[in-house]
């Protein structure tokens, strides 16, 4: 039986109806592995990445970042430097809005950067904003928080004051502590109004976290997806194989070991780069051995075979670490560890030597093994470090290890807290591309100081650098880096690349050294027919 026939113009018809169809019925979703489970959602009480991330995705500061990882304008149209860099002043856009319809105000922000200070809040993070006038002394208690460098002084004009010049100011900006908050926010941070690209339209408990575009940002016609869904996924090989089966368009990670096979197989949707991170094991001071012998935290940091650890257990690109800043930051060269040029059979000897020296006066040794526990966060990668590491300790030291596995929230409160602590996992990706973003933490009253190392002569060098600019600073912040690498206090590993899988559909993803890939500059290319 013969079909009737149509003609050209019927189905010119037919098939634009059928276009117009397909980009109106079905919104346009980016799916996103996220990594951990989000410690939190409050601007200031958010530390992982995972929760950063996220918040950079739903709000944003006076700057964010382009496509390629670079600062631009967020709230804020344009900004004037002031005083020798130690005051900054900030015009906000007029159609910045939250998703409720308001405006952004100057007051938002000073309502925000108040909240950050105040001991009610106990925020993790306000450490990063110490610069501005009159912070430490707020911190310290000795000044209200309405005394903080921050006013308005007209509607629509921020102005932030400093105590000293600090070029690195405007990548804090695009932080999350920074950013600004509704006046109803102080309570619910999930039901808040939001002033970023997206708007957080529902949270399924470790399965996902669905986001909306949000039709009232400013730039909402640049945002070329309808909506992105991040899956907290821990385990890198769930993400790959969530991948493959694409049910994820792009993966916080990839598997451990898994590098070469990826580059063979899936070659085209490898991207690595180098990232401003480094990787460490953090060593309670509290503890009534590790904390007391310089030369026991030298010998166990010696006993690691680094090479080994980011060739066959972690695999994907990762180099060995001697130092606690991360190479990249211009014109500043890492205090790595002496050590580091040695072989690594010198290594293990002086190793041996420091460990019996240690035992002598801690009272450990052959007839009494010391027994160590090293904590971690749920993952696989942290794992095979974790295993890798207490197996090298035993063969070189005849160091026991009990390995202990927690959830990522459980595990960075019972580091913040230090009462179980012993050996840890840690590590930090800059904040902002100084120094400074990774010395800081070892400040002795600092509150991301999970180590509860105190030294005088390192928080005096630290706190002379705001006295000195350029290569003199660099040559301060230097100096302090060499204390803690005399001292101890976490034990250098490798610093980090970022590692990811990507659709070759998607566009916007942009490698850059601060992995930041902020969603709203995503897109998805059609199929081929």
């Amino acid at each position: 039986m013969s079909l009737p026939r149509m003609n050209t113009a019927r189905l010119l018809i037919i098939a634009v109806a059928m276009m117009m169809l397909a980009q109106t019925a079905w919104p346009v979703t980016v799916n996103r592995g996220l990594g951990p489970e989000p410690d939190s959602l409050d601007i200031h009480q958010a530390q992982g990445l995972s929760a950063i991330n996220l918040l950079r995705d739903l709000r944003e500061g006076l700057l964010s970042f382009d496509a390629k990882g670079e600062l631009v304008p967020g709230q804020a149209k344009s900004w004037q430097v002031l005083d020798g860099g130690k005051r900054y002043r900030f015009t906000l856009r007029p159609d910045a809005r939250w998703s409720n319809g308001d405006t952004v105000t100057a007051t938002d922000f000073i309502r925000a950067w108040h909240r950050a200070f105040s001991p009610q809040t106990a925020s993790a993070t306000a450490g990063l904003l110490q610069i501005v006038m009159n912070a430490a002394a707020i911190m310290s208690g000795k000044m209200a928080v309405d005394e903080l460098g921050i006013e308005e002084l007209e509607p629509g004009i921020l102005e932030i004051r400093l105590t000293k010049p600090a070029p690195w100011l405007l990548e804090l900006l695009a932080h999350p502590v920074s950013f600004p908050l509704h006046r109803s926010s102080m309570d619910e941070p999930r039901q808040a109004p939001v002033n970023g690209p997206f708007i957080l339209a529902g949270w399924v408990p470790r399965s996902s976290i669905s986001l909306e575009k949000n039709p009232g940002y400013y730039a909402a016609s640049s945002v070329l997806v309808d909506a992105v869904e991040y899956f907290p996924i821990e385990q890198p090989a769930a993400e790959l194989l969530r991948f493959r089966a694409r049910e994820l368009d792009i993966t916080e990670t990839i598997p451990p070991g898994r590098y070469d096979w990826l580059q063979e197989n899936l070659g085209a949707e490898l991207r690595t780069h180098p990232y401003l991170g480094s990787f460490w094991l953090g060593i309670n001071f509290r503890h009534p051995v590790l904390g007391h012998s310089a030369a026991l935290r030298r010998a166990l940091a010696l006993a690691i075979d680094r090479e080994i650890l980011v060739r066959v257990v972690l695999g994907a690109g990762e180099m060995p670490g001697w130092s606690i800043v991360p190479p990249g930051i211009s014109g500043y060269l890492p205090a790595q560890m002496a050590e580091s040029s040695w072989s690594q059979q010198r290594r293990e000897a002086e190793a041996v030597r420091l460990f019996k020296e240690a035992g002598k006066q801690a009272g450990f040794g052959q007839h009494k093994p010391l027994v160590l526990e090293l904590r971690y966060n749920t993952s696989q990668l942290h794992r095979r470090m974790a295993v890798a590491v207490s197996a090298m300790w035993k063969q070189v030291l005849g160091v026991a290890t009990e390995l202990v596995n927690e959830e990522w929230k459980v595990f960075v409160n019972n580091r913040k807290m230090g009462v179980v602590t012993e050996v840890f996992r840690g590590g930090w990706i800059a904040d902002y591309s100084d120094p400074a973003s990774f010395l800081d933490l070892f400040i002795s009253d600092s509150a991301l100081n999970t180590t509860f190392y105190a030294n005088p002569e390192f928080d005096q060098t630290v706190a002379s650098t705001h006295l000195v600019s350029g290569l003199a600073r660099m040559e301060l912040l230097r100096k302090a880096e060499s204390v803690l690498m005399q001292d101890m206090p976490v034990i250098p590993l490798y610093y980090y690349v970022s590692r990811h899988l990507v659709n070759t559909r998607i566009t916007g993803f942009a490698d850059n050294v601060r992995d930041v890939h902020l969603s709203r500059y995503l897109a998805i290319a059609p199929e081929n027919p």
